[in-house]
C-alpha cells in the first residue's frame, strides 16, 4: 500500500513563476537605487527568499553572495536568516554536509539565554534535515527540543503546530502510529485555533494517512473528505490532489470493491495531476482507475489506461513507479485469466527495480502472483523459483524487522550504562576500577543476551519456514470459505442492528405517543365544552339575558386557555422528540444529564405502558441539582438510558408475572429508579430495578454481541454491546453492573466531566 503523506517541512514551488520573476527583476532595480549596506543586504535577502519559491539553485546561489556581506557588516538577522535558508536548500538538493555546516555555525552564534526561539528554529533545521536523510530518530529528537522551548512561556502555536506536525510524520515512518496520531492531534487543535486553512487541509490529509494505514477505514476516510473541501475552499490543488489519489488506494487496499469510488477518484488525481505536472501521481492513480475498469468488466478501456500509466511512468524514470504500473497491469490480465500476458508484465515489473529494493512486501506480492501464473501455464520450475522468492523477501522483512527491535534495544542498553558510568566518575573516584569490571560484565551479558536471541531468532524463523510450506496449501482452500462466511457474517449483523434501532425508535414512538396523548386528551375534552357553551350563550342572548350569556363567556374565555396551555404542552412535548431523534454530529455538546435521564425514564415507561396496559411500576428518581451541564453526545447516551430502562422495565414485569403465576404477586411492588451524583471529575448515573436480576453464570457475556436472555424474537442481543460502545469508546467512561439473581439488577454509568 503506497500512501502518499504531504511533508509540512517540504519545499512547495509556487505557481505563480512569471509574477515572481517579475518580483526579482523590481529588486534589482531596488538593489542598484540602495545607499547603505544594510539597506542592500535587506532587498538581496528578499530576493534569496523569492528565488526560493521559484529556483533553489538560484536562491543559494544569492543566499552564498549575500552571506559574506552580512558577516562582514555584522548584520546579525541577515546572517542567520540566510544560513537558516542556506540549511533548508542544502537539505532539498542533497548537500547535507554543508546544511549542517550552516546550522552549526548559526548554533554556536547564539545566546541560549537571549536567542531561545533562533535556537528552536536551528533545531528544526536539524529535524528537516535528518528527516529528509530518513534518519527519523534523530530527526524527532530535534524538533522535541524545538517543541521544549515553544511550549514555554510566550512560545509562537503555529510554530509548535509545524513541530508536532513532523514529529508525526517521524513517527509513522517508523510505523509507530498511536504517538503519530497524538502529535497531528495536537498540531490540528492549534491549526483549527487559528483558522488558517492552508496548513490545516495538510495535517487532516496527513492524519487521514495515519488511521489508513492501520486500517482504521471510516476514520481515514472523513479526514480525507474533511481535507479535499478545505483544499477546494482555498485552491489548495497538491493536498486535493494526494487526497484524491489516496482515497483511490485506500478503496482498494481495503477491499471494499467499491470500483466506481475507486475510478471517480482515481480520475480526479489523474486531472489534478496532469495540471500540477506530477507525472508520478498520474501514472499511479492512472493505473488505479485502470484497476477499477477491469473489476467493472470494462476491460478493454482498463487496458488503455493502464498502457498510459505504464508509459508515464516510463517518462518520470521512477522505478517505483514502473514497478507498481507494471504490477497492476500484470493484475488485469492474471483477473481475465491471461496468465501468459500477466507473466510478461510482472517480469518488467521486477526489472524496473533494483536488487536491493527487492525485499519489500509489494514486490513479494508480485512474486507470488507471477508463481501461480507460472503454475498456471505449466511452467513448474519457475513457479516454484518464483515462490521461493516470494518466501524468501517475506522472512528477509521479518527478519529485517526483529534485527532492528534488538539493536534498538542495545542501544537503549549502551545508552542507559553510560549515563550510569558518566554519573558514577563524577561522585565517586575511588571505585573506578569496580566500575570497570561492572562495565565489562555489563557487555559479557548483553553479547550473550544478543547471541541467545539471534539462536532464537533463528530457529524461530527455520520452525516457520517449514511450518509455512505445509500450510500454504491449507490456507488457500479455507481462504474461499472464510471469505464467504464473513461476507454471510457481515451481513447478518448489519441486519441485527438494523433491527436494534427499529425496535428502539418502535419504543421510542409509543413513550412520545402516550406523553403526547394526554394534552390532546384535554385539547378535545375543552373544545367539546366550549361548543355546548357558545350554543348556551346564543340561547342566553336570544332571551335577552346578557348577564348570563357574560358568565358563560367567562367560562368559555377559561375554557380556551386551558386549550391553549394543553397544545403548548403538546408541542414541547414534540420540540424535545424532535431534538433527541434528529441526526447526530457525533460531536459532544453541553446536555442537562439529569433532564435527559428523567425523559427517556418517562418515555421507557409509557413506551411499555403502550404496548400493556396492565403494566404498572414505581418510578423513583434521585438528581444531584449541582451537575449542570456535561459535554456528551446527547443522542447516544439517551440510546443507553433508553436501553437501560427498557431492561429494567422488562425485569420487573417478568418477575411480577413470575409472582402472579405463583400466587405470591400480590406484596410485589415493581420498582425502577434513577440516580445521579458527582464525584469529584466523574458523573455517575446509577439505574436500578428490583426485577429478576442476572445470574452470575451469565453476567461476564452480557455485554457480548448477540448474547440474549429474551425468548427468540423478542431480543437482539446487541442493546447492551452498542450501549457498551458508546460509554467506552465514544465517551471513554465506564459501564458496570451489579446484580443478584432474583433480587434486582443496578447499571453504573461513570462519564468524564468534560466542562
Amino acid at each position: 500500500m503506497r500512501i502518499l503523506t504531504v511533508l509540512l517541512c517540504l519545499f512547495l514551488f509556487c505557481q505563480k513563476s512569471s509574477a515572481q520573476k517579475s518580483n526579482i527583476d523590481s529588486l534589482d532595480r531596488e538593489i542598484a537605487k540602495a545607499t547603505t549596506d544594510t539597506a542592500k543586504i535587506r532587498l538581496e535577502c528578499r530576493k534569496v527568499s523569492t528565488w526560493s519559491r521559484l529556483n533553489l539553485d538560484s536562491a543559494i546561489s544569492q543566499a552564498e553572495r549575500t552571506l559574506p556581506k552580512a558577516k562582514q557588516t555584522d548584520f546579525t538577522e541577515a546572517r542567520l536568516f540566510l544560513q537558516f535558508n542556506l540549511a533548508t536548500n542544502y537539505s532539498y538538493t542533497g548537500k547535507y554536509v554543508q546544511a549542517a555546516e550552516q546550522l552549526n555555525d548559526a548554533l554556536q552564534s547564539l545566546d541560549p539565554k537571549k536567542d531561545t526561539f533562533r535556537i528552536a528554529e536551528a533545531y528544526s533545521g536539524y529535524g528537516m534535515l535528518y528527516g529528509i536523510q530518513s534518519k527519523y530518530d534523530s530527526s524527532i529528537m530535534f524538533y522535541e527540543k524545538a517543541v521544549a522551548i515553544h511550549e514555554g512561556p510566550n512560545g509562537k502555536q503555529l510554530s509548535l503546530a509545524s513541530f508536532y506536525s513532523n514529529i508525526a510524520i517521524g513517527y509513522q515512518q517508523q510505523s509507530r502510529f498511536p504517538l503519530a496520531i497524538q502529535y497531528q492531534q495536537k498540531a490540528l487543535k492549534i491549526y483549527e485555533e487559528s483558522k488558517l486553512e492552508d496548513p490545516l487541509a495538510t495535517i487532516l490529509l496527513n492524519i487521514g494517512n495515519t488511521y489508513n494505514l492501520i486500517s482504521d477505514t471510516s476514520r481515514a476516510i472523513g479526514y480525507f473528505m474533511q481535507a479535499i473541501e478545505i483544499a477546494k475552499r482555498i485552491g489548495k490543488k497538491m493536498v486535493e490532489m494526494y487526497a484524491y489519489a489516496n482515497l483511490s488506494e485506500l478503496y482498494i487496499s481495503s477491499g471494499s470493491k467499491k470500483w466506481d469510488s475507486v475510478h471517480n477518484y482515481a480520475m480526479k488525481a489523474v486531472s489534478l495531476s496532469a495540471e500540477m505536472g506530477d507525472l508520478g501521481i498520474r501514472a499511479s492513480s492512472l493505473s488505479r482507475a485502470a484497476i477499477a475498469l477491469s473489476n467493472m468488466d470494462r476491460f478493454d478501456e482498463a487496458i488503455n489506461l493502464a498502457r498510459q500509466a505504464m508509459a508515464l511512468a516510463d517518462s518520470s524514470a521512477n522505478p517505483l513507479n514502473i514497478q507498481l504500473t507494471n504490477n497492476n497491469t500484470g493484475n488485469i490480465y492474471k483477473a481475465r485469466g491471461d496468465c501468459k500476458q500477466a507473466i510478461y508484465y510482472y517480469e518488467k515489473s521486477l526489472a524496473a527495480i533494483k536488487e536491493s529494493e527487492l525485499a519489500s512486501t509489494g514486490v513479494a506480492a508480485t512474486y507470488e502472483s507471477l508463481s501461480e501464473c507460472y503454475e498456471k501455464t505449466g511452467n513448474a520450475e519457475k513457479a516454484l523459483f518464483a515462490f521461493k522468492k516470494f518466501s524468501n523477501i517475506r522472512d528477509s522483512v521479518i527478519r529485517k524487522e526483529n534485527v532492528q527491535k534488538t539493536t534498538e534495544l542495545t542501544m537503549n542498553s549502551e545508552f542507559e550504562k553510560k549515563e550510569v558510568t558518566a554519573k558514577a566518575l563524577q561522585a565517586q573516584k575511588d571505585v573506578e576500577t569496580q566500575k570497570q569490571k561492572n562495565k565489562q560484565y555489563f557487555t559479557i551479558v548483553t553479547l550473550a543476551i544478543l547471541v541467545v536471541s539471534g539462536l532464537v531468532i533463528a530457529l524461530i524463523l527455520l520452525r516457520n519456514n517449514k511450518a509455512k510450506q505445509h500450510a500454504n496449501l491449507a490456507l488457500q482452500k479455507e481462504k474461499v470459505n472464510v471469505e464467504n462466511a464473513l461476507s454471510e457474517l457481515k451481513s447478518t449483523q448489519q441486519q441485527l442492528i438494523q433491527r436494534e434501532k427499529m425496535a428502539s425508535l418502535g419504543e421510542l414512538t409509543a413513550g412520545i405517543a402516550h406523553e403526547i396523548q394526554n394534552p390532546l386528551n384535554f385539547v378535545n375534552n375543552f373544545s367539546e365544552v366550549s361548543k355546548e357553551l357558545l350554543d348556551e350563550m346564543r340561547i342566553e342572548l336570544d332571551k335577552g339575558n346578557l348577564e348570563d350569556a357574560l358568565k358563560i363567556a367567562s367560562n368559555l374565555d377559561e375554557n380556551l386557555g386551558k386549550i391553549t396551555h394543553h397544545g403548548k404542552r403538546a408541542g414541547s412535548i414534540v420540540k424535545g422528540m424532535l431534538q433527541h431523534s434528529r441526526g447526530s454530529s457525533g460531536q459532544h455538546e453541553p446536555t442537562a444529564i439529569n433532564d435527559l435521564a428523567d425523559e427517556f425514564l418517562r418515555l421507557s415507561y409509557h413506551g411499555l405502558r403502550g404496548k400493556d396496559k396492565s403494566f404498572k411500576s414505581s418510578l423513583h428518581t434521585d438528581f444531584d441539582r449541582s451537575i449542570g451541564n456535561i459535554k456528551v453526545n446527547s443522542q447516544d447516551i439517551g440510546r443507553v438510558l433508553l436501553n437501560l430502562f427498557n431492561n429494567s422495565f422488562y425485569a420487573v414485569n417478568e418477575k411480577k408475572k413470575k409472582l402472579e403465576s405463583t400466587q405470591n404477586g400480590s406484596s410485589y411492588e415493581p420498582t425502577v429508579s434513577v440516580t445521579t451524583k458527582k464525584s469529584g471529575q466523574n458523573i455517575i448515573i446509577m439505574v436500578k430495578d428490583n426485577g429478576t436480576g442476572i445470574p452470575q453464570a451469565i453476567v461476564d457475556k452480557i455485554f457480548q454481541p448477540f448474547f440474549t436472555t429474551k425468548p427468540t424474537g423478542q431480543g437482539t442481543g446487541l442493546g447492551l454491546s452498542l450501549s457498551f460502545d458508546i460509554i467506552t469508546k465514544g465517551h471513554g467512561g465506564e459501564l458496570k453492573v451489579e446484580t443478584k439473581e432474583g433480587d434486582g439488577t443496578e447499571f453504573i454509568i461513570i462519564l468524564r466531566n468534560n466542562p
